[in-house]
Parts: C-alpha cells; structure tokens; sequence
C-alpha cells in the first residue's frame, strides 16, 4: 500500500498543494530519464507475498498487529484488513539461482509467519480468497487501525457518492451492496516485480500485457467468494468492482474504473502511463512534501517521488508501472498483480517463473508484440482466463483462436523455457518450476479447480455449506504446509474436518438462502401451493424491494380454511390480509444459542434472517433438530 504518512483529514489546500507536487514529481522523472538517471543493463526480480490469517474455526482472524508485533521485522506490514498480512522479499538480480534463492526466502518469511501467528492462536493460511470469509467479516471494525486505510476508504465512498455494488455471475451469482471497501480486503495475492531499463520498458510491459492471460489460465486458485462459486480467478472481477470510485455518471460514460488492464498498448515509455493515470483518476491521499524533486535530480541525486508512489499506490493497474530507489539508484520495475497466493509456495514460484520466462523470451522471438496481436485481445484474453481458466479460448497473434491449455503446453512452455536459458538461470530450476506447469496444466487441476471439485464431493457427502468451506480451508491449510504442488492433492473429504460444530456457530453459517417468497398482493392459493410442492411449513412474505414485511404459516392457512365462505378463500383472499405482520427475526450474525432462544421463547419454528430489513436467508427448528442428531450419533460413537 506504498507510504503511511497520510492524515485521515485532508485540507482542501494539502490536496492543491499535493497535486502540485505530484507534478513536480513527474517532471523530475523525465528530467531522469533525459539525463540517463534510472538504473540500466541489469534485471532484478522480487516478490509481495499476502496472507490470511485465521482462528482455530478456520475463520477469518483480525490479528494482525498482535501477530506484526510478535514478528518484528520489517520486511511484513499490513494490509487493508486486520486478517491480511504482507511479507516483501528482497531483490535479487535476474540470473543463476535468482529463483532458487527466491523461493528459499519466501519460505523462511512464511514459517516466521506461522510461528507468530500460532503464538497468537491462530494460522496462516496462502490463498487467493479465503473460502470462509462472510460479510460480517468486513466491517469497518475489521480494518487495519491505520489512518491511511480510513482516508481511503473515505475518499473512495466520497467520489462513488454512496455505497459500493458488487454482481459477479459464475455457477452461482453474488449480488450484493457495501458500505466500504473491504471487500478489497478479500483477495491476497503474490504479485511480482521485474526490474526493466528505461529504453526496454514499453516493449516489455506490452509482453507483459499479452502474457498476463496464459500465465493467469494456469494459476486461477479464487473460485470462491461469500460462500459463492464464481470466476476460476474472482479476485479480477471483485478487485475491479470493490473500489469503484466512479460515480453514476461517470459510470455511465464509460469511465476507466482505477482497477484496470488499460486501454491501448504502451507506446513510448513508463511517463505514458504515469500521465494517463494523473489525467484520468482524482488522487485520494495526500502527504507533504518532504523533498525539492527538481532541485535533486539537477544535483545528481536520485529522489524518492512520494507524491507519485502514493498516487500510483491508488491506481491499481494489473500490470503496474512502479518507480523506487535502492541504494541512492533509482530503477523501474513492471508489477504483476494479478498472481493469486497459493496454493503452495512452489505453485508460486513456479508461477513466477512462468511469467519471468515469458518476459524475457517473448520478444526475441516475436518482436514487439503490438505489432503481432491487438489490444483488445490481450484485454479479452485475460478476462477469459479470469473466468475459465485452462477452459478459456484465446484470440492470440495474428488473430489465431486457440484453447488455454494448448496454448500453454505446445507455445508457452517451451517459450518460457527459452527465455530462461537465455537469462542464465540455473537448468534445474527451470525443469522444476516449468515442470509444475506443465503437469498441472496436463492434469488439468489449478487451484481453483481442486477447490471446486473438493466442495462438489463433499456435498455429496453431507454437511452443510460452512462445514463444506472450512474443510477445504483446513485441508488447503495442512497440505499447503507439507509443500507438494496443488495440482498432486487428493480431493478434500468431510472426513478431514475438525470440530463440525464450528460450523454453528452463527445463524449465517447454516441458514438457508435458496427461499421460496410470495409478495402481499399474491393470493393465498399461491402460497398454500408453494407450501404443499415444496414441503413447507413457513413461507416469508417480502415486498418487491427485497424487504421483510410478514410470514405466511400452515397455522394461519389452517385458520383461513376453516373459516366460512361461499368462495374458495384461497383463490379470493390475498396474501397480506393472512400473513404475521409482527414476524420474530434475527441477523446473520446472531448466535446459535440466542436463535434456539428466540424459538424456544416465542413458541415459533422458523425465524427469518435479515440485514437491516432485507431478508437474506430463514433458519427453522427442524435445522436444530439435525445438529442435536448429529451431536448424539457423535456422543453414541464415542462409547
């Protein structure tokens, strides 16, 4: 998230005058650029590593200060939640055992991880979206206490000018409005950065634009998100909608949304796309000046260009132009963020890999790549794999279609593998990561399809939805540990759970979504026919808005027919004049014990669930029953 010397109240006046130095910034860069002041002749590469961290349920676990404070060391930070945690490893340059050494730190930084992280009751836990998140989970009580996050949050909510609308369709669809941004805070991934020469950096960021889409196909591992299926990889398509900063109007112009892949191949430099990012996104943090930029680069002396960093740490292209200083040299790099984490360090890496090879074959072999392939295909491309994955059909150079996996086994591979040999790295190395590839790509089991046919195997197997959930997370959790590459895991079972009854311990982990509704003004025979086709004793009545406003139940319909008339009640009386208008309800996040009470008090079998007045789910006594069933067949088998 770049610098955190932001103040959670801005002046109008600090942000003129950090605009002004944002300006400034850009001038002194291409004053840089024009004096031959940015580090050239070398290729260094590096990585962020993000994580969950969750509790002993397999659930999200807001601990990260207590778990930053038992680290100590300054290489992990925050991240927007208090669940999330980032490590940054350091830069090593592009040649022999770089990757090696790479993958080496990352793993030291990972058990450092793990260590505080039990020390402090919980696990760590590399995956692109934590299956058991829940929306109660991202509250503004959730976020990282620091004043950075809340001004942007703030500032994001200001420039929207309400609340955040998320509608991503998969199998499943998930509709759905926020009052925040931490849904930003679902997606943790292992994003990359590869050290490029000024006069090498508009080629090589468009081969990074072309190979984002392979190299993403091969590495989807996010299918899931609230409980939902979604894209193989719907970090993209949530990330994109999760800080939506446009307003309606902008919206409806067609205004760039400040994630995006871009709009036109890059065609004279990284200035290009730090003045199309100014020009087209308002900034939304400002920090003081703390430097005369122009006055340094005149003296020779490389400035750190805050301003820029902070705005560019607002715009989160997927590829990514990124400016640093490391030893008193400055340097560009390209940042790749759309690798999700996981599902293993040596997934990763050989991810990484991947995508390094490509950048350093890609255009020897093919020339600038604008000149072979569109940019709306690079663009359709990447989205298909975010959507696909191995599945996904690419339009690739010169308009040639042609699947993902063959794309990635007969082209990609041996490219990769060129472009490694030619950078010098270590021959081992490159059989092994490449090998992850291929293999994974030949099985035909990303991440996200492990996920997927995990859950589908244990629905045949019973439980519920949570229970489901956390046992992929459990399993990811304990297999990730012992290092083998996800493409060689054996299904999840239900039966490597652990303590099922976590899985109850909230209204929201086992209420039931899938309702059957009527309106008021529908007639009773409507709902007396739903209740007798679906088997049910309680029908919610909700109005064309989604709101709460009745219950209709077999007592009341029994009453009702009781009743004479000299026309069938059913087909003449209307919903709203039979239905509780006074309905006992509780939250998603009431307790399992308080809605049992509930029940129990007001002598009632089913309590619907709402948020606010929205009804999002109902949970009835026949549920209970089941989990005291279970709990006595677990108490028997134990004697």
């Amino acid at each position: 998230m770049g610098e955190q010397a932001v103040s959670e109240q801005t002046s109008r006046t600090d942000m003129q005058a950090f605009v002004r130095n944002l300006l400034e910034d850009v001038q002194a860069l291409e004053m840089m650029l024009d004096s031959g002041q940015i580090e050239t002749g070398i290729r260094r590469i590096g990585v962020e590593q993000e994580m969950f961290l969750v509790d002993q349920g397999y659930h999200p676990a807001p601990t990260a200060m207590e778990v930053l404070d038992r680290i100590g060391n300054p290489q992990f930070t925050t991240e927007l939640a208090r669940f999330n945690l980032e490590c940054n490893s350091r830069p090593y340059a592009w040649e022999g055992d770089c990757l090696r050494k790479l993958e080496k730190e990352i793993r030291r930084l990972y058990r450092v991880a793990m260590k505080a992280a039990e020390q402090q009751d919980c696990k760590v836990v590399l995956t692109g979206i934590l299956p058991t998140l829940e929306q109660s989970d991202l509250g503004l009580d959730n976020m990282t206490p620091r004043p950075r996050y809340f001004a942007l949050n703030d500032s994001l909510r200001n420039l929207r000018g309400g609340d955040f609308h998320t509608h991503i369709k998969g199998i499943d669809e998930l509709v759905m409005t926020h009052d925040n941004v931490m849904l930003e805070a679902c997606n943790t991934s292992f994003q990359v950065h590869f050290q490029v020469s000024p006069d090498e950096f508009a080629k090589l960021y468009n081969v990074a634009q072309a190979v984002t889409a392979p190299v993403l196909a091969a590495a989807v591992n996010s299918p899931v998100l609230l409980g939902n299926r979604l894209w193989a990889e719907t970090r993209i398509a949530l990330f994109q909608q999760s800080v939506d900063a446009r307003s309606a109007a902008r919206s409806a112009r067609g205004s760039r949304t400040r994630v995006h892949f871009g709009g036109d191949w890059c065609r004279t430099g990284v200035i290009e796309l730090f003045r199309e990012d100014i020009a087209r996104f308002r900034t939304l943090l400002a920090i003081a000046a703390e430097e005369d930029p122009i006055s340094l680069v005149k003296q020779g002396v490389a400035p750190q260009l805050n301003a820029l960093r902070l705005h560019n740490g607002t715009v989160y292209r997927w590829n990514r132009p990124c400016y640093g200083v490391a030893d008193g040299v400055a340097h560009l790099r390209i940042e790749n963020r759309v690798l999700p984490a996981g599902p293993t360090i040596a997934d990763e890496m050989a991810n990484a890999a991947f995508f390094f090879g490509l950048m350093s074959g890609m255009l020897e072999q093919h020339g600038p790549v604008e000149q072979v392939m569109d940019f709306s295909d690079a663009k359709g491309n990447f989205l298909a794999a975010a959507r696909r994955g191995l599945n996904a059909e690419f339009h690739w150079l010169g308009g040639e279609t042609i699947s993902a996996s063959t794309l990635i086994t007969e082209r990609m591979l041996p490219l990769a593998r060129a472009g490694l040999e030619k950078s010098g790295i270590d021959a081992g190395d490159i059989d092994r990561y490449l090998g992850i590839i291929d293999d994974r790509v030949r099985r035909g089991q990303t991440g996200s399809q492990w996920c997927l046919s995990s859950l589908a195997k244990m629905e045949k197997e019973g439980g519920s939805r949570d229970e489901r959930l956390r046992t992929v997370t459990k399993v990811t959790i304990d297999r990730q540990r012992r290092g083998r590459p996800g493409h060689t895991w054996k299904l999840a079972s239900l039966k490597e759970a652990k303590g099922w009854q976590d899985s109850y311990r909230t209204v929201s982990q086992f209420m039931e979504t899938d309702l059957f509704t009527v309106r008021p003004e529908d007639i009773v025979d409507l709902a007396a026919t739903l209740m007798e086709w679906e088997r049910l004793r309680h029908v919610p009545v909700e109005d064309s808005e989604g709101n709460l406003v009745g219950l209709v139940t077999t007592a009341e319909l029994l009453k009702l027919v009781s009743r004479k008339f000299d026309r069938d009640p059913l087909t003449t009386t209307s919903v709203e004049t039979i239905m509780l208008r006074d309905v006992i309800t509780c939250t998603p996040e009431t307790s399992t014990l308080d809605a049992v009470e509930l029940l129990r008090k007001h002598s009632i079998g089913c309590l619907p669930v709402v948020r606010g007045t929205k009804l999002v789910g109902v949970v009835t006594d026949k549920q209970f029953v089941d989990v005291v069933a279970r709990l006595l067949e677990q108490k028997s088998a134990r004697r």
